[in-house]
């Protein structure tokens, strides 16, 4: 009895390497295609690890490694790039061609080109017709608004920042003060920053009379031109239209407050009105294009691409990579993505079923201008704004003074930028 365990026991020692070996070289055997994204909510994340896990099973051979860095993307892509060393996949989050575009694999041969939105065109593509990113979604921002307080005090939808201001001092007056007509998250920087930049549009772009595109582009652009947008905000701010503590609060406060009927307008907009419908369904938030603000103009939506999947050209693994592309491309899929940050697809044969979706199809003919930033501005322009807004708002700087301020770091940022691509090149 003890030779036959002895002996049973020598057969599983026998066994078992074996089968750790061949565990170990069908691991071995599996590629890995690492992904790095922006996405930040939880139900973006989830939807986009149900999709990657539905991808392994029917490409058993490929493992996919997804990375949330969150604040930290910027940076970690930054260093990753001067090391040549990107992620199979990554998100370019507005920047596929500006700061990506060398890196990134040409995907203008794989089938869902031909289904992309022509308002991403000019964002996605150039002239020889490289495509760079598959757009998950595109953003389309103006100002999220409360439509049960425009209705109980007879407003419009503003069209043009002279009906905006129109607006928000009929909500106060009718309100008593009891609405606070526009609301800012100023604890966050990007809340004031998301102001600058989205009606810089229309303030030195969109209206043939006003375009100051070439000035940006070569560095000539007076930045007294930019002053109109501090003292709108300035005037705001004088006459209550911003909360009186613009400066401290915070996101985590937008939603509980809209639900609750005290906001009118912000400019957050993503998953505002479901996340408010969760709490209060009686509240009704839309959303409307940013205001012209020259005469004759028209409103625009502010946009382009949200979040984006590109290829790193120099992935060992390309091929996985856009095969990866193509499976997020699929209509079905592609669908659950946008439904799932509440933003329309950037493909023209995927209709979501998104919150704002019939704001999106009143305002179809309305043109998508690229984020100001992203063509305009020096890399870290936009955190100077940021915080440009928030000494505005605090009384340490005022409108000329936020002008000059711009001005210098413009030039600073231009210059620093120059000087490393001649270092890189």
């Amino acid at each position: 009895m003890k030779h036959t365990f002895v002996l049973f026991l020598s057969l599983i020692l026998l066994v078992l390497p074996g089968c750790s070996a061949e565990k170990s070289s069908a691991d071995t055997a599996k590629k890995t295609l690492t992904i790095y994204s922006t996405m930040s909510t939880d139900s973006e994340r989830d939807t986009f690890r149900k999709l990657a896990a539905a991808f392994e099973k029917e490409h058993r051979d490929i493992r996919v490694s997804l990375h949330f860095p969150g604040n930290d993307y910027e940076n970690m892509m930054r260093v990753r790039m001067a090391a040549n060393d990107l992620p199979d996949l990554f998100d370019t989050h507005g920047w596929g061609k500006i700061r990506y575009g060398e890196y990134t694999a040409d995907l203008r041969d794989m089938e869902w080109t031909q289904d992309l939105d022509p308002n991403l065109n000019s964002i996605l593509k150039n002239k020889s017709g490289k495509v760079y990113a598959y757009p998950i979604n595109q953003a389309k921002d103006g100002l999220a608004y409360n439509r049960n307080i425009l209705d109980r005090y007879g407003i419009n939808p503003p069209e043009t920042m002279d009906d905006f201001m129109k607006a928000l001092r009929t909500i106060k007056e009718k309100s008593k003060g009891s609405i606070m007509p526009f609301w800012f998250a100023g604890y966050d920087k990007s809340s004031f920053a998301q102001y600058y930049d989205q009606f810089a549009t229309p303030l030195l772009i969109t209206d043939p009379a006003h375009n100051e595109k070439k000035q940006l582009t070569n560095g000539t652009f007076h930045w007294s031109k930019f002053t109109y947008l501090s003292d709108i905000l300035k005037q705001m701010q004088k006459e209550k239209l911003i909360n009186i503590d613009a400066v401290t609060a915070k996101k985590s406060q937008l939603i509980e407050l809209m639900a609750q009927n005290k906001i009118a307008f912000t400019m957050q907009g993503g998953t505002l009105g479901q996340d408010v419908a969760q709490i209060n369904p009686k509240v009704k938030v839309g959303i409307i294009p940013t205001p012209a603000i020259h005469d004759g103009d028209d409103p625009i939506w502010i946009g382009g691409e949200r979040y984006t999947l590109a290829a790193w050209k120099d992935s060992p693994h390309v091929k996985k990579a856009k095969e990866f592309i193509a499976f997020m491309a699929r209509p079905a899929n592609a669908k659950q993505m946008a439904e799932a940050t509440s933003l329309p697809s950037g493909l023209t044969n995927v209709k979501a079923d998104i919150f704002y979706a019939n704001d999106y199809e009143h305002y179809q003919e309305v043109r998508v201008e690229p984020y100001f930033d992203r063509l305009y501005l020096p890399n870290g322009m936009w955190d100077v704004l940021g915080t440009a807004g928030q000494e505005l708002a605090a009384d340490i700087l005022t409108p000329q003074e936020i002008s000059k301020k711009l001005g210098r770091e413009y030039k600073r940022l231009r210059e620093q930028s120059e000087t490393q691509g001649a270092e890189e090149q």
